[in-house]
């Protein structure tokens, strides 16, 4: 695959995108890359059987930068719970490692149905605004870990920073909702590391000849472009939460995610 100026600013549109969504929310944008990512590769020749796992690949390796400039925007407004992180990260970095190998023998047309069933599901709670308990408290260090590992694989699964389960995890535990955002950028950062890392290694040893400028599953000038633009957005972002009517916002991009999901399934069900 040839890169163009058309491709530049496509990547460059879809990092300004994502990176403000992902400071601002507490997610690493992959609802909104997997899809946009895997139509740009099937438009330029690449089939869908590899489309959809390059596209997860290039989603998770981009969120690096994204998560650390969102983790590090939350940390100066003092809005991590760092108990919290330090006992579901090891988790997620657990659980990100089983679901890439799983992502490694899975048909890309799974892949997609479960993507896009799983994001539909995660549209729908954007739109809604369940209160947990009020005596309810964050559960113990080992429930903690489980719950991380399970955000884990899923993440690695459809390619997202884990704040689409994250947050509600911790606003149903009762922190507070920036809180919520601020931790889930922070486990964003080593569950997309760990992510990319096995994308490049694990599942997609054996795929370097996808196309030119590929590591594993990872288009390198997609990771490059998309990084540099959500890097300042993620910031301004975060500076948005105090700001920004978050709701409106969460259902805002709750439909854009189910729109692209369809549309992403449309199109690879209509290749197998």
């Amino acid at each position: 695959m040839e890169m163009s100026l058309e491709l530049i600013v496509a990547f460059l549109a879809l990092g300004l995108f994502v990176g403000f969504m992902a400071g601002l929310l507490g997610i690493g944008g992959g609802g909104t890359m997997v899809p946009v990512l895997t139509a740009i590769f099937f438009y330029h020749g690449i089939s869908m059987e590899k489309a959809v796992p390059m596209a997860l690949g290039t989603s998770m390796a981009s969120i690096v930068i994204t998560s650390f400039a969102s983790m590090r925007a939350h940390k100066a407004n003092d809005n991590i719970v760092w108990g919290a992180f330090r006992s579901i990260a090891p988790g997620v970095i657990f659980g990100v490692i089983i679901g890439t190998f799983l992502v490694s023998v899975t048909k890309s047309l799974y892949l997609s149905i479960f993507f896009a069933i799983f994001m539909a599901y995660i549209s729908v709670q954007l739109f809604m605004d369940k209160k947990p308990k009020p005596s309810r408290t964050l559960l113990p260090k080992p429930y903690l870990f489980g719950t991380g590992g399970g955000i884990g694989i899923i993440s690695a699964l459809v390619s997202i920073g884990g704040g689409s389960l994250s947050v509600p995890f911790l606003i149903w535990q009762n922190v507070n909702g920036k809180k919520a955002i601020g931790t889930s950028a922070a486990i964003g950062f080593p569950l997309s590391v760990t992510g990319a890392l096995c994308y490049m290694v694990i599942s997609g040893v054996e795929q370097i000849d996808l196309s030119t400028f590929t590591f594993g599953y990872v288009y390198l000038p997609a990771v490059l472009f998309i990084s540099m633009a959500s890097f300042f957005t993620a910031k301004l972002g975060a500076a948005g939460t105090q700001k920004f009517p978050v709701p409106i916002l969460k259902k805002i991009l709750g439909t854009l995610n189910m729109i692209l999901c369809v549309k992403m399934l449309w199109s690879v069900m209509g290749e197998f």
